[in-house]
């Protein structure tokens, strides 16, 4: 689940220290040489993510334990929020801390933390067997060519419709948009994805400009490419549907779970959200629409759209005294086996593309949604591929908001999105 409040302004200033430090070390992502020392250290490790709510990372720690008694990992938990996530790790990466062996990366922070030298490329000795994973999952753990960081687990967008008011899910946002006669019909809202000012209207922005043919950034990851008719297109989408009511009123302040609430209480035709929605919306004991609603890939303006990529990588601290223990915990947490008790634990995408495709798998009614998941992962694009990701992000959420509200013209947003991220890359 992508949960990322964020505070613009602080974003903006984190991005133009960022670039500040980028400027002076000269982006060379060697860690000031730390890259090349521990690199056969066995021993005690620590894998350090977010808040292990269900347990089942435990479990899989205790796995670890029980096959490695010499080189035990310990879990660092941190708190459920993203942006606390990411500001803990980079400040025991600035402190050069030999404690956070292993950590969890968003697959927007990789650009940053490999520019900076903060974790450990994966060559050479370090190398992982990509071959079988989603070349999505890989893409987002690259940076400038280079793997930093190994896939964990993967996400993808979905459209949630409710299959006993909707025969065929709509496949455009035409035929989104003329379905909603059927949700005036049953007084209820059309469609809604995440609207408010965070890391989620990112997302959403993204994927409407994505699916118009646009792009955010230029492939330098510092060039902003988002004042086009393309990206006109795709934020006019959500604009226009904001100001005709396909889109209700309240869905200015959804995030995922505001959202997933709001659907699974029947006052939602569509809903854009994430795999987690799934299992949930069918077994929460106040849903009233647990047999009522299936799945199905995003539409975008001509067929499929394109799912804005989610989910986690790990990285290796260049900081690490024991980076050979902290690999092979890399390659285990990517087992088939391990994998597979994420997926049907968790409900995480799996980075695996054989699971997507095990008979057994799709024929579990609890997966329901995995053909589905893996249909929207082959057209998946990422967020912006920049170092400077904070500040970029804020200039997105600050002027995709305005426009969809109405507070500017989308023309005039995209303009004013343009400068600011040109701005935040520049320095």
């Amino acid at each position: 689940m992508e949960n990322r409040a964020r505070r613009p302004l602080a974003a903006v200033a984190g991005a133009l220290a960022l670039a500040l430090a980028l400027a002076a070390c000269g982006s060379s992502g060697d860690g000031g040489g730390s890259a090349s020392k521990n690199e056969s250290g066995r021993g005690p490790i620590t894998y350090v993510q977010g808040k292990d709510n269900t347990g089942d990372v435990k479990n899989i720690i205790a796995k670890w334990n029980a096959l490695h008694p010499d080189q035990k990992v310990t879990l660092k938990e941190q708190s459920d929020q993203a942006d606390q996530q990411h500001d803990d790790l980079v400040q025991h990466f600035k402190a050069q801390d030999p404690s956070y062996d292993v950590v969890s990366v968003d697959v927007v922070w990789t650009p940053e933390f490999a520019a900076q030298g903060w974790v450990q490329p994966l060559a050479g000795k370090f190398a992982i067997d990509t071959a079988p994973l989603l070349k999505v999952a890989v893409d987002a753990a690259t940076y400038q060519g280079k793997l930093y960081a190994a896939p964990m687990t993967s996400d993808g967008g979905m459209l949630y419709y409710r299959k006993d008011l909707v025969p065929k899910p709509p496949s455009t946002w035409s035929e989104l948009l003329a379905d909603c006669k059927i949700a005036q019909a049953h007084h209820m809202g059309c469609y809604a994805g995440q609207f408010a000012k965070y890391e989620g209207l990112t997302v959403n922005a993204s994927e409407a400009i994505n699916a118009a043919g646009g792009e955010i950034v230029k492939t330098d990851g510092k060039t902003a490419d988002v004042d086009t008719p393309q990206a006109v297109k795709g934020l006019s989408f959500l604009a226009d549907a904001y100001k005709n009511g396909d889109i209700p009123k309240e869905a200015i302040t959804y995030q995922e779970e505001q959202g997933r609430q709001a659907f699974e209480a029947g006052k939602l035709l569509f809903l854009r959200n994430w795999s987690y929605v799934y299992n949930l919306a069918g077994t929460d004991g106040s849903s009233v629409v647990k047999s009522k609603f299936a799945v199905a890939p995003e539409p975008g303006p001509n067929g499929i759209g394109a799912s804005t990529l989610g989910g986690h990588s790990l990285g290796m601290s260049v900081y690490s005294k024991h980076k050979a223990t902290a690999l092979d915990f890399m390659k285990f947490y990517e087992s088939s086996d391990i994998q597979h008790e994420l997926l049907i634990k968790e409900s995480n995408a799996p980075v695996l593309k054989s699971l997507y495709t095990d008979p057994a798998l799709l024929a579990n009614p609890k997966l329901g949604y995995l053909k589905t998941l893996g249909e929207s992962l082959a057209s998946a694009k990422s967020r912006p591929v920049t170092p400077f990701y904070p500040g970029v992000t804020a200039a997105i959420e600050e002027n995709a908001y305005a426009a969809i509200k109405g507070s500017k013209s989308v023309s005039q947003a995209l303009k004013d999105m343009q400068a600011a991220i040109n701005s935040a890359t520049s320095g």
